[in-house]
């Protein structure tokens, strides 16, 4: 009856946990996504790498999502026990409330296991894979991002395509409005070309060209002596790179190379990752005291003030972290104080629960006189 019993709370728990973090998720994604539409439609980057960094992205989502997940899911799952009186079955079949709290905590050890999986390994990782990504798509030119017959830019920097070609990728009638500084004079200049293409060298300077077929060349003020015009076969213009940085934040780095480091900022990391962890079984126990309500009352009676602790919980954590980044709290101290105290609220809230130090008032006898 255990072993069935303990399978039945876990697959109410983790069926409305996955369901809720997936509801956390997709909201969360939107924002990003509509976010990223605003950078496409920028011309900052390609549709195919909204779905990619969004892929990226989404193991850290869910590394804060899933303890607040777990939490709701559990005042849900165990409220909807009390009031269709399952618990009150459970409680006269000789289910004590300790041994509740023991199947709490193990489904709190699967879930936690997971967060486990994810802050340790997969999220990492993956922000890591983001950050690769991220600089490949910040060496990507303006010319990567054209729509063509639509003019991209503002002011004299303007570029227009009519088409590309289906095989090649070249360029077909190129229009190109530029300023060049030349004895710290601004001169416009203009380029039409028949067909481009974008050349990218594989060598030590690592440059880009673009390579110009066909065309004609103005360069100055029209209406003035200092005017040029050329007309070329072939014409390239060398284009600015951006260097690829070392990839070394604190959130990229494996969990390994973070316990040997000695820098604050990874040692900040290691705390919080183990943080989000560690406040899944404490926000269980919680869970479980708040959770148990009364028909009369309605399954969420008590989950205003529940929130509320989850939340408050969440922000000194957040807090914590910035304190410690900022310097403003010893690392010794860490983050291990607010899970201290909140495992103290957890353990009083259970006592409660469980009516442990329930004070018992002795019904003395009367006393009549005897005189009356």
């Amino acid at each position: 009856m255990t072993l069935r019993l303990f399978r039945y709370l876990a697959k109410e728990v983790l069926v409305s946990t996955a369901g809720v973090t997936l509801i956390l998720l997709l909201v969360i994604l939107s924002g990003r996504f509509s976010n990223y539409l605003g950078r496409i439609a920028e011309g900052k980057m390609t549709f195919e790498f909204l779905f990619v960094i969004l892929g990226y992205h989404i193991p850290s989502f869910i590394q804060m999502i899933l303890p607040l997940a777990f939490f709701l899911s559990l005042l849900l799952a165990f409220g909807r026990l009390y009031i269709e009186n399952e618990m009150s079955v459970l409680f006269s079949s000789g289910v004590s409330k300790i041994k509740l709290a023991g199947y709490t905590l193990g489904i709190a050890c699967i879930i936690s296991l997971t967060s486990a999986s994810i802050n340790f390994w997969l999220a990492p990782f993956s922000e890591y894979r983001a950050a690769e990504a991220s600089q490949e798509q910040n060496q990507l030119s303006a010319f990567d991002f054209l729509i063509p017959g639509r003019f991209e830019g503002n002011g004299q920097r303007t570029i227009h395509i009519d088409s590309f070609t289906p095989n090649e990728g070249w360029m077909n009638q190129i229009f190109l409005s530029d300023v060049v500084r030349k004895k710290n004079v601004s001169i416009p200049t203009q380029t039409f070309a028949a067909y481009a293409e974008q050349i990218r060298v594989s060598s030590e300077d690592n440059q880009n060209y673009l390579i110009f077929k066909n065309g004609t060349r103005y360069e100055g003020k029209p209406g003035t002596a200092n005017y040029r015009i050329t007309q070329f076969d072939t014409y390239a213009v060398r284009m600015a790179t951006k260097d690829n940085s070392v990839i070394d934040e604190p959130y990229t780095k494996s969990t390994l190379s973070l316990i040997k480091s000695t820098a604050l900022l990874d040692k900040v990391e290691l705390q919080w990752r183990i943080s989000l962890v560690v406040v899944i079984p404490i926000l269980a126990i919680i869970g479980l005291s708040l959770s148990q309500v009364n028909p009369r009352q309605g399954r969420f009676f008590k989950m205003l003030p529940a929130i509320i602790l989850m939340i408050l919980y969440i922000a000194l954590l957040i807090w914590g972290r910035t304190g410690l980044e900022k310097g403003k709290l010893p690392i010794q101290l860490g983050l291990w104080w607010i899970h201290g105290v909140f495992a103290l609220i957890a353990a009083a809230l259970f006592i409660q629960y469980n009516q442990v130090f329930e004070r018992r008032k002795a019904r003395l006898p009367e006393v009549t006189d005897s005189n009356e």
